[in-house]
Parts: structure tokens; C-alpha cells; sequence
């Protein structure tokens, strides 16, 4: 249904991809009617609430209908992207009932009543709930003669993967003054979780990684201007969960190349066309945001195609990005069948990325897959394996995930973490969108690898600190001067964000609280610390993407009281989604913060804002809130 061509096939048309969601809850609306008006070209909006359809370029209107809704005509401007918010229509509320969460009628259950709304079952007065509460993500409908038709998709056996994490606990600064971590670029927690929240499903907490949901988001960081490819920002206030504590902020800048002068690639993709990747929002969807990809090639940039599913292939030879209907052909010829022969497809993906090696040049790559592989190496370790004896050979990895159900997010997370790479979740046209054309020098150009952060804390400010977050990219502190340990990888223009919340030095907490120690000297008679108002100090390490032996940066932050509404939008917002993220894991130390606090504070730093990526998250809190009622 989401089927996005190419745009450069059509000389006289465009493709125009939106949300609507509802403009009282901000919640997205599955099954509106997209229509050009006066033609008959239309298209439907996903679970998501996601739509595509491919129009004239001229002056159309667009037409967005849904049954309990006021219809909404669009024209067209000049942005290939519009996004709706439909207002209900209390009028044509009176005349639906709909089939909630929960409930299994039978195939096609007919409704004829007017004012109530069943929800798990139970029967209750609701005019008030709107329609995509009601159909949000299980529930797809079509009106005839006044009768609404519901069909409810069958529920099938959830068997996603996800590897545990266990939050971080406060340590002792005195006792452990230094906290070292690789950094994390991946953004795929935050689509995921997503996905979960818009379909009305509990979120496992083990797909919560906080970081990644922190570092999805763009933050207004300043640009570096020396010899040095970053930039450090900080920043310290109370945490909004605990006014007895604090939160220091701590963001990252990677220079941003513009794409005209970044180097050729190399580019192979290896694609997953198992039988486990037949479902739209698999192989299909695949297809379609790869096209994205395809059409931001350059020349001088390359593409081989390798599939796997009970064999390993190559279907198409490395390619100049200036032949992109020739990939394209490739890419619309794939079809899913057979099992999962993963292992085999890398060792081809990578023969043939290494075949192909561009000098200087960006080597990658982008595996696209559900992550279920079940034909020779297969188990975590022998994947995690299998990635580390290539990535020796300068060749980065990007990890793109789609579908549910069956999806691997554990394998996945592995995969990129140990091969040199980044890993995103694709869900819709919207998330491709993101990651292959907004983001696209990030997410497939290295400028900086093995990029690693150590912080040291003066005792005699912090008694106890904890980063939230980061579990599992925690590393030794003597992990940090050695350069043969591996860690993350830092694309063109991405920002790295952490937090560390801090319990400062004579502040009783509940979350601290240890015997005082017999042969260490007491905080306050270390003549250094005592003397100075440093708060911490931060050490930076990288690589440069070819390079063997890494650089060290570093930068001191002092104590300050800066009020929490005083401090910047990055800092507010950052600790909104890492309360979010903390609420979701039920984290022990979120006891009276809830949803509505959270809101209240993500509204608050919103900002700018110009692709509405924080908005969408905030419409994420306000029906989690409502699920919830905390």
C-alpha cells in the first residue's frame, strides 16, 4: 500500500509521503483515505498513520477522508512531505462504534449503535474518545450504508528478541572516580519503541535503550571550528525526577561535510529475502525506502546487490549511483522465499565490498534484514564472531531492521555494535526518509571510529553518580588508552548525547547510602579537589576512520546552579526523553515523576523543531499517558 517509485521515473509527478494524526491527541490514524482530488489515484495511511501516493505536479489538491472526522482538502506547495491533523466530527461520532483492544469478534462484526465504545472487552459511555484512540494500530474499518465493518488481524505469536539490560546504578566517586563508556549513535530503540506505543502494545522493557532513544534527536550543538572533527557542549542542572540531584548534560558535535565533497562509496547491499520477510512492512517496505538510497547516489559512488535466504547471491554487480534505474530494476525484481542463510551472506556481502575497495574512499555495508537467521552461523556469538574478522579490513557496516513479530533486535544490536557500524529501525516511509535522505552523511559516512568517553569526577563536589543509559557500552577504565579496544563509530554531522545524574557531596539519598570508609581519606582533605569548583572533568578519545592510534580531547565543566527553567532547550528536552525512557523501563529512581511531567517538560523545549520529530514524540507521551493514566 506504501509503495513509494522513484522520482526520477516520473518527469510529470511526484511522490508525496505525510502522517495524519488526530489534532486533539496528536495520535496517528490508521486508514485515512488519501485521494487526489478529481482523479482516481488514492492510497491509505499504515498503522503509523503513514501515507505515499504519487501525483501529478501541478496543482493538486489532496483529499483526506476518515470516517468520525471532518474531511480535509490540501493543496499542494512545493514540500514533498505534508502532514494532516484531522479534526473529529462530533456528528459522525454518533453514528460508529468501534472494536477496541482486546476484543476478537468474529471476522466481519457488524455495529450499529451509536454511543458506546467497547474497549478490552468492557462496554462503557465515550463520546469523548476519539476515533484513533479507538483504532489505533489492531483495528481497520470501511463504512457501507451506515453499517462499520471492523476486522481485528489475527493475533500471531510474538517471538522478538531482546538483550537484557540492567540499569545502571549510582557509584561511589570517592570510590570510583572514573566512568568510561563507547559511544552510541543508534537511533533504532526510539523507532521501535515507537511502533509498540502507536500500535497500543506494552513496550518490553528490554527494547528501552535510553541513550538510543536520547540520540535520536537532533540537538542545536555548535559546529566544530578547529583541526578537531567535534565539538564539546555541556551543561548542569537538578534533575527534574529529583530536585536533590542533578543532571549534567554532555553532547558531542561531528563536523558536518556537505555530500558534494564527501568520498566515493562502496556501497553493498545485502538484503534478506528469507521467507520471513514477505509481510509489507518487510521486503516490500524494504524496497521501497532502498530507492530512497538509491537516489542520492553520485556518480562516482557504487552499488553491489547480495541477497540470502537459503543461499547467498549476488544479483548485482557494483554499479555506478549514476545507473540508478539499472539498480532500481535489481531491487524491484527481489522476491522473498526459502530460510535464513545469514551467515553466508555477509561472508559475500564483504568479499565483494572488499573486491570492489575504494582507496580513501567509504567502504560499507548496509545490511537490511529482520534479523532472523536460521541456516549455518546463526547463534549471537558466532555472528558477533563472524563481524569482527571483517571489520579488520576498513569496511563499515549500517544495520537497517524492519517488521515485528518474528524481528531480532538483539542479533541486530550485535551486529552493528561489533562491526564498525550504526543500526536504525525502519518502520515506515517517514523513519527510510529519515535515515537515508535527512540523515544520509551520518548514517553512511565515518568521520571518526573506536570514539570513546572517560569522565572523572571530583569527590569532593559529587558523592555518587550513575549514567543513564549506555549499559551495554560500558567499558574498563583502563579500556580508554587502549587503542586496540573497539567502540563506536561517528557519521558526518551526527550529535552525541549522555547524561550522568549526580548526587553532590552532603546530600543524604536514598539511592547512596554506604558505610564511611576506614582507610580512605575523607573527601574534603584531598587538597586539589577540595580547593577547585570543578564539578568533572570529560575525556574524549577517537580515531580518524583509517587511522590506527587515537587523538585524546578534553574538557573541564564546573559546578554552577543554573535553575532547571533557566537551562537550555537541549538540556530540558534530553531529560524529558530519558525520563520517558525511564518510566517505560519502570526505573527505581522515577518514583513521583510521571507521564504528565514528562510532557509538561517536552512541551516546554520543543523548539524549533522544523522536520516535527520532537512533536511526534510528544504525541508518543500523551498516549502513553492516556494508556497508562500516571
Amino acid at each position: 500500500m506504501l509503495l513509494l517509485l522513484p522520482v526520477m521515473a516520473f518527469s510529470q509527478s511526484r511522490t508525496i509521503t505525510g502522517k495524519v494524526t488526530d489534532a486533539t491527541n496528536s495520535l496517528p490514524i490508521p486508514g485515512v483515505s488519501v485521494a487526489c482530488k478529481g482523479t482516481t489515484t488514492g492510497s491509505i495511511s499504515d498503522g503509523s498513520g503513514t501515507y505515499s501516493i504519487t501525483v501529478p505536479d501541478n496543482k493538486t489538491i489532496l483529499v483526506f477522508s476518515f470516517i468520525g472526522y471532518k474531511t480535509q482538502e490540501v493543496p499542494m506547495g512545493v514540500s514533498n512531505v505534508i502532514n494532516v491533523a484531522l479534526e473529529v466530527d462530533a456528528t459522525a461520532l454518533d453514528e460508529v462504534v468501534v472494536v477496541g483492544y482486546g476484543v476478537q469478534p468474529s471476522k466481519h462484526e457488524l455495529s450499529y449503535s451509536v454511543s458506546e465504545t467497547k474497549r478490552g472487552g468492557r462496554s462503557r459511555k465515550d463520546k469523548q474518545q476519539s476515533p484513533a484512540s479507538a483504532l489505533q494500530g489492531r483495528v481497520a474499518g470501511v463504512q457501507i450504508n451506515d453499517v462499520y465493518y471492523n476486522t481485528v488481524a489475527p493475533v500471531e505469536p510474538n517471538t522478538e528478541e531482546y538483550g537484557t539490560i540492567n540499569e545502571n546504578i549510582f557509584r561511589g566517586a570517592l570510590q570510583e572516580p572514573l566512568s568510561t563508556f563507547s559511544i552510541d549513535v543508534d537511533a533504532a530503540s526510539y523507532s521501535n519503541v515507537r511502533r509498540f506505543i502507536q500500535n497500543g502494545q506494552q513496550v518490553p522493557k528490554d527494547a528501552v535503550r535510553i541513550e538510543e532513544m536520547i540520540n535520536y534527536f537532533d540537538y542545536d550543538y555548535t559546529q566544530p571550528t578547529g583541526e578537531d572533527p567535534f565539538s564539546i557542549y555541556t551543561e548542569v542542572s537538578a534533575a527534574p525526577w529529583n530536585g536533590q540531584h542533578k543532571l549534567v548534560h554532555i553532547g558531542l558535535q561531528g563536523k558536518k561535510i556537505a555530500v558534494d565533497n564527501l568520498p566515493a562509496s562502496n556501497l553493498v547491499f545485502l538484503i534478506d529475502v528469507s521467507g520471513s520477510m514477505s509481510d509489507p512492512n518487510k521486503l516490500p517496505l524494504l524496497k521501497s525506502s532502498f530507492k530512497l538510497l538509491v537516489e542520492q547516489l553520485r556518480k562516482q559512488d557504487r552499488v553491489a546487490i547480495v541477497v540470502y535466504a537459503g543461499a547467498a547471491g549476488l544479483v548485482l554487480p557494483s554499479t555506478s549511483g549514476a545507473e540508478k534505474q539499472k539498480i532500481i530494476n535489481a531491487l524491484d525484481n527481489l522476491e522473498a522465499g526459502g530460510s535464513t542463510a545469514g551467515g553466508a551472506g555477509i561472508q559475500l556481502a564483504y568479499a565483494t565490498a572488499k573486491e570492489n575497495f575504494q582507496n580513501g574512499g567509504n567502504n560499507r555495508v548496509i545490511l537490511a534484514t529482520d534479523g532472523d537467521f536460521n541456516v549455518g552461523a546463526s547463534s549471537d556469538q558466532d555472528m558477533e564472531h563472524l563481524i569482527e574478522q571483517k571489520r579488520g579490513d576498513g569496511i563499515f557496516l549500517t544495520v537497517l531492521g524492519y517488521g515485528m513479530g518474528n524481528y531480532k533486535d538483539k542479533k541486530m544490536e550485535i551486529l552493528a555494535d561489533k562491526g564498525n557500524g550504526n543500526y536504525a529501525y525502519i518502520d515506515n516511509m517517514l523513519e527510510a526518509q529519515k535515515t537515508l535522505v535527512n540523515e544520509f552523511g551520518g548514517t553512511l559516512f565515518t568521520i571518526a571510529k573506536d570514539v570513546k568517553l572517560q569522565i572523572e569526577f571530583n569527590p569532593a563536589k559529587v558523592q555518587a553518580y550513575r549514567l543513564i543509559g549506555y549499559e551495554n557500552r560500558m567499558l574498563q577504565a583502563e579500556d580508554f588508552n587502549n587503542d586496540k579496544k573497539d567502540a563506536g563509530e561517528l557519521g558526518s554531522g551526527h550529535t552525541v548525547t549522555a547524561l550522568y545524574e549526580i548526587i553532590p557531596a552532603g546530600v543524604k539519598s536514598e539511592f547512596y547510602d554506604i558505610d564511611k570508609l576506614k582507610y580512605q581519606k575523607p573527601t574534603g582533605s584531598t587538597t586539589v579537589a577540595s580547593n577547585s569548583n570543578e564539578l568533572m572533568t570529560v575525556k574524549f578519545r577517537y580515531k580518524n576512520p583509517d587511522g590506527n592510534t587515537s587523538k585524546l580531547l578534553q574538557q573541564v565543566l564546573m559546578d554552577t546552579n543554573v535553575a532547571l527553567e533557566k537551562t537550555s532547550d537541549d538540556f530540558r528536552w534530553s531529560a524529558a526523553v530519558a525520563g520517558f525512557g525511564m518510566l517505560l523501563r519502570e526505573s527505581q529512581y522515577v518514583k513521583e515523576f510521571g507521564f504528565k511531567d514528562v510532557l509538561g517538560l517536552a512541551q516546554g523545549a520543543r523548539g524549533k523543531d522544523v522536520e516535527g520529530y520532537r512533536g511526534e514524540f510528544i504525541g508518543l507521551i500523551r498516549n502513553q499517558n492516556l494508556m497508562t493514566r500516571r
